[in-house]
């Protein structure tokens, strides 16, 4: 089981740096640079290939509303020729608010604009050929009686260091789910519940591989939570730092008839905490909608106790199918993060 985490950016970009290049050499595998509507992912991205020597540099994720699917191959190729062949192409829809709201960009067709980007990022890694899509969102060349009429297809004039860029997206979502499960090389879940995973997206997973090309090999699931090893006494405490998170993602992303997260938070068996939590952040009462998460799903969606503890919950992230287990380690310095991971790292296999 590899190991990844996404780094924050809360006490500046340089010092989440210092922590990926620290945490490098205790083995993290993959780092996810995150793009909401702050700073750009691929400069941050590029700026850590520069830095490091081994650790995969993974956008986590980029928006497919905010460019064309031939710059997101083109970015991706840049980052992965920067890096020596270490980058992943994370991608997901994002919502209607950002898109549409500080982009001005229709939020429409998230899933079938994704399976057409995937395509058309594969055929401009392989070179084989100048790229042609005829799709139902993109077209390329545009088609006769649109544009100049001038385009024409064209290969990407440089070589990228990969035929093949590993591609995972974000989706929650069942028709979504289905679509990464066909097509992606990874899957991220947000909110993921082990025990409950199955019951929410077994058969989406199942439906999306039984048409998957035995060329892509097996999909990565990543995911996992808060990482503390201690006594209960000391550890118990670090599980409410998600607290304000999830009620951040559950009440506040969406609308109230429109917020994927809350519809997971449902699908879970949460129906009744999740129109509270929603309720209150929506009122404005944010501390109120933190407490009202229940405390049973922020134990079952980390990893904070003892080490047999953690080596429990990590089997039990595995027997779900997770692969990639992403952690965000606690410890008072950077030398305690190293050895934090260097123990899961051994206790993940």
């Amino acid at each position: 089981m590899k190991l990844s985490m996404q780094i924050g950016y809360a006490g500046g970009f340089a010092e989440s740096v210092a922590q990926v290049q620290a945490l490098e050499k205790a083995g993290m595998d993959i780092v996810y640079v995150a793009e909401a509507y702050g700073y750009d992912a691929p400069s941050l991205m590029g700026y850590l290939a520069a830095v490091t020597d081994t650790v995969q540099i993974a956008s986590g994720i980029l928006p497919i509303y905010t460019r064309t699917p031939t710059l997101l191959a083109m970015t991706a190729a840049g980052v992965d020729e920067l890096s020596g062949g270490r980058c992943i192409l994370g991608l997901g829809a994002s919502g209607p608010q950002v898109i549409e709201g500080f982009h001005g960009v229709a939020y429409d067709a998230p899933i079938g604009r994704t399976r057409e980007i995937i395509d058309i990022c594969r055929k401009v890694w392989k070179r084989e050929e100048p790229v042609v899509h005829d799709g139902r969102r993109y077209q390329l060349p545009l088609p006769a009686g649109q544009g100049t009429g001038l385009g024409k297809p064209l290969k990407m004039i440089t070589h990228p260091q990969r035929p093949v860029i590993p591609i995972h997206v974000a989706s929650l979502g069942p028709k979504n789910v289905q679509m990464t499960a066909e097509l992606a090389d990874g899957w991220l879940p947000i909110l993921f519940h082990p025990e409950r995973a199955a019951d929410v997206w077994g058969a989406d997973l199942e439906a999306g591989f039984a048409q998957r090309s035995a060329e892509l090999g097996p999909l990565d699931v990543v995911a996992g939570g808060l990482l503390a090893i201690g006594p209960e006494s000391e550890v118990a405490g670090f599980r409410d730092f998600s607290r304000a998170m999830v009620a951040l993602y559950v009440g506040g992303m969406g609308a109230r008839e429109r917020n994927f997260y809350n519809q997971l938070f449902q699908r879970y068996g949460y129906e009744a905490e999740a129109r509270e939590i929603q309720d209150l952040y929506l009122d404005g009462k944010k501390r109120e909608a933190a407490g009202a998460v229940p405390a049973s799903f922020l134990e079952e969606t980390s990893l904070c106790g003892d080490e047999g503890y953690v080596r429990e919950r990590i089997e039990q992230y595995r027997a779900a199918g997770v692969t990639v287990l992403n952690i965000t380690p606690i410890a008072k310095d950077l030398p305690a993060q190293q050895r934090l991971v260097e123990t899961v790292k051994n206790l993940a296999g």
